[in-house]
């Protein structure tokens, strides 16, 4: 059993190494978009505060991974080895291709085909079907109000592409009445139906938030000369990559903390579930070496490919993608930090215009997006069938 943990712990801190390796490209893409940093400085940045974030917020996120999708008779070492190595095979695998995926949401997808092989679909901790319905009403609701607000503001306009408008409109209302009754305790959202939720929330909350914010500087800094801006905003760039290392490093770091803490527990070697310190450290500092390599494929795709950017475009990004990051750790909730910021450069870039975003490449990254838990949960699914016929 000793040997089995070790083994765990050490595949555990393997998945915080490549999620930091392709992760990178989160924490510094902008500020080697604008080159504010070069790229060396920009990791070495991001790696230190991926290993300050986690020690700043709470570990609820890690008790989510480690104890809110798959029951606890269910949580088997071998469940966990399975679930982390297919989504280490997975992180790799998209990093060398340079698609920027959710780490977070291919550990998901390994532990739910894991455990689902070894105990059935009772493995999972479903939420209850009350609360389904519930937030498909609110769904539903947010999404017809963002619709109906966006085409009218399209046929105000004289927008030829109110239908586009109108799908943007109700991503939009979706991306804020589900935060909102989160926040206000209407409904409970936690678990997979958080984590799937938030599949689609936190890119547009990134949207939301850098938009908002960018056409807000537009405004208060249009009569400023550009060569002036560009000044102030290099040094705000500084702070605000800052900023999101820390809120990158406090959720996607939790994830090997929660599966650490997870294999501990069904080893016998703890009790009940919580975190040691030591347990957060090695996992901040895996996560942060990850970072501090690189990962420099899915920088060329975050940095250069989704649109052209400015500092105080990176500025925004960054911003309202740490507002996301920090938003969604303190309810515990794993989201994909690469939806997040992906979501945030498409924000910043829309301020100039539907043109000024490659459409192209941000369908691609979509697309890794929903491919992902599924993905991850049918290989580790089959993975785990192998290796109950081989070993047990």
């Amino acid at each position: 059993m000793e040997i089995v943990v070790i083994a765990g712990i050490i595949l555990a801190l393997l998945f915080n190494f490549v999620n930091g390796l392709n992760d990178a490209a989160n924490s510094i893409a902008t500020v080697v978009a604008t080159k504010v940093m070069s790229p060396l400085q920009g990791v070495l940045m991001a790696a230190f505060f991926n290993l300050v974030g986690p020690l700043i917020f709470t570990t609820a996120i890690a008790k989510t991974i480690g104890k809110g999708i798959v029951g606890a008779g269910f949580m088997t070492t071998e469940v966990i080895l399975v679930g982390m190595f297919v989504a280490v095979l997975w992180v790799f695998l998209s990093s060398y291709s340079g698609i920027p995926i959710s780490a977070s949401h291919a550990l998901v997808g390994g532990l739910l085909g894991a455990a689902v092989a070894y105990g059935g679909l009772y493995a999972v901790l479903w939420p209850p079907l009350e609360t389904v319905e519930m937030l498909v009403l609110v769904v539903v609701a947010g999404a017809a109000l963002g619709a109906a607000v966006l085409a009218a503001m399209a046929w105000y306009k004289k927008e030829v592409r109110w239908i586009e408008f109108m799908g943007v409109g109700a991503l939009c209302g979706i991306a804020l009445s589900v935060p909102f009754v989160i926040v206000t305790y209407i409904l409970p959202i936690s678990g997979i139906l958080a984590i799937l939720i938030f599949i689609v929330v936190s890119p547009m909350l990134g949207l939301i938030a850098s938009f908002l914010l960018g056409m807000l500087i537009i405004r208060l800094f249009r009569n400023h000369p550009g060569k002036m801006m560009n000044g102030i905003f290099r040094k705000l760039q500084v702070v605000s990559a800052a900023f999101y290392s820390i809120g990158h490093g406090s959720n996607d770091a939790q994830n090997a903390m929660g599966i650490i803490t997870a294999i501990l527990v069904a080893g016998g070697l703890l009790t009940d579930f919580n975190v040691p310190l030591w347990v957060i450290l090695i996992s901040s500092i895996a996560i942060s070496l990850g970072t501090f390599l690189g990962g420099w494929r899915v920088v060329e795709t975050m940095a250069t490919k989704i649109t052209k950017l400015r500092p105080y475009q990176g500025f925004c990004a960054e911003t309202g993608g740490g507002v996301v990051l920090s938003f969604v750790t303190a309810f515990g909730v794993p989201v994909s930090t690469t939806h997040a910021i992906s979501g945030s450069i498409m924000g910043v870039g829309a301020t100039r215009g539907y043109s000024a975003v490659q459409w192209g490449i941000v369908r691609r990254i979509v697309a890794a997006w929903v491919i992902t838990i599924p993905i991850t949960s049918i290989f580790a699914f089959f993975f785990y069938l192998c290796y109950r016929t081989l070993f047990m």
